[in-house]
C-alpha cells in the first residue's frame, strides 16, 4: 500500500503483471515442463551485536530450506490434507548464494520503512536487484518477522528483509519461526503472491488464486484441520499454505495456481533473474 502511494508507476506495473498472469493462466501451460531457474541470491547481513552477525552455516541453512520448499521436496508436505495433496506443486525455482555482505550498524533495530536498504540510514543498498534476489538479514522491531517488495517497485528498495530471529534453521533462528519459512513466505510476495485471505478482515478479499479456498483472515500457531470460515467447509482454510501466518512447522505447500502466479512474475517483470 505504501508503494501504491509513493510510486505512481507501481500501480501500472502491477496491473500489467495481472494481465500477463491472466493470459498465462488461459494458456493452460504444463508447469512440470517449466524451466528450472536458479536465482542468484545476495545475502546482506546487517547487525548491531556480534550475535546478529550470523554465520555462513546459518545462511546456508536458509538457502537449503528455500530450495526444499520451492522445489516441493520438503518431507513435511506429506501433512497436506488428502483433498489438497494433488495441488502441492514444484515451482521449479531454486536459489544459490553468490554474494554475502556484512554491515555493522549503530541501529538496534529496523522496521518496514526500508531504512535497512540504505547506507545513509545504517543499512546497505541492494546489489544488482534486477538480476539478483537480495535478502537482508537484520534485527527487526515490533514482532515483525519480515517483509518483501512486490514486483514492479523501485529497484533501489527491491528485495526481501528477514528478521535475524527468523532467518534459517540454526543459530539465531528461534522457535516457532526456525524452519526458514519466513523467507519462503516473503519470497512468495516477491514473486507476486498475496496472503491467502486477501488482506481483508472479512470474506470479501481475494488472493487472486483459484485453488486456495477463500478464508476470513490469517491463521496463527498450529491449527487443527479443518478450520472452517467463509462457508468454505468441509475442508476449510488452507492454513498449511506458505502464504498464511501459521508457525513454520504448520506450513508446507504452494498450490498449482500459486506457482503459476510466481512463474508469470518470474518470466515477465522479474525476467532479469533468469
Amino acid at each position: 500500500m505504501a508503494l501504491l502511494e509513493q510510486y505512481p508507476a507501481f500501480r501500472a506495473n502491477q496491473m500489467r503483471l495481472e494481465g500477463a498472469t491472466s493470459a498465462r493462466r488461459d494458456q493452460g501451460i504444463d508447469l512440470k515442463k517449466a524451466k528450472i531457474v536458479t536465482i542468484k541470491t545476495v545475502v546482506n547481513v546487517v547487525y548491531n551485536t556480534d550475535a546478529q552477525n550470523i554465520s555462513q552455516a546459518q545462511i546456508n541453512s536458509q538457502i537449503k530450506a528455500l530450495n526444499k520448499d520451492f522445489r516441493a521436496t520438503n518431507p513435511d508436505k506429506s501433512g497436506t490434507p488428502t483433498p489438497w495433496l494433488g495441488l502441492v506443486t514444484d515451482a521449479r525455482i531454486q536459489f544459490k548464494v553468490v554474494k554475502v555482505t556484512r554491515t555493522k550498524t549503530a541501529r538496534t533495530g529496523f522496521t518496514y520503512d526500508d531504512l535497512v536498504k540504505k547506507a545513509s540510514t545504517g543499512g546497505i543498498a541492494p546489489f544488482s536487484p534486477t538480476s539478483h534476489l537480495n535478502l537482508w538479514c537484520a534485527p527487526l522491531t515490533g514482532g515483525l518477522l519480515g517483509y518483501a517488495q512486490f514486483p514492479g517497485g523501485p529497484a533501489a528498495t527491491d528485495g526481501v528483509v528477514i528478521n535475524t530471529m527468523s532467518f534459517g534453521t540454526i543459530g539465531t533462528a528461534a522457535a516457532p519461526f526456525d524452519k526458514g519459512r519466513t523467507a519462503t513466505h516473503e519470497i512468495g510476495h516477491y514473486f507476486n503472491l498475496r496472503h491467502i485471505w486477501g488482506d481483508t478482515p472479512d470474506c470479501a478479499g481475494s488472493d487472486m488464486v483459484a485453488d486456495t479456498p477463500n478464508c476470513a483472515g490469517p491463521n496463527s500457531g498450529k491449527p487443527t484441520w479443518p478450520v472452517v470460515t467463509c462457508n468454505n467447509g468441509p475442508n476449510g482454510d488452507m492454513f498449511m499454505n506458505y502464504m498464511d501466518y501459521t508457525d513454520d512447522t504448520a506450513m508446507f505447500m504452494f498450490t498449482t495456481q500459486q506457482v503459476l502466479r510466481m512463474r508469470a512474475a518470474l518470466e515477465t517483470m522479474r525476467s532479469g533473474l533468469m
